[in-house]
């Protein structure tokens, strides 16, 4: 799942939860949305890393 996909299923799970009085179900979206974060950055650093190293690669023929 992408994680902009990711994210909002969080906040439907959070507003959801608040709406409803479910505490369980808004921590659930909070964690879904923070995890989605986390992940968009780890792939964003994995990216920036490969690009650094494909610019060694191109650097050192």
């Amino acid at each position: 799942m992408s994680g902009a996909m990711d994210k909002a299923k969080g906040r439907l799970k959070e507003i959801t939860g608040r709406i409803t009085g479910q505490e369980r179900l808004e921590a659930e979206g909070k964690a879904d949305r923070t995890k989605a974060r986390i992940r968009e950055k780890a792939q964003s650093i994995r990216h920036r890393a490969e690009g650094v190293l494909d610019s060694f690669r191109h650097d050192h023929r």
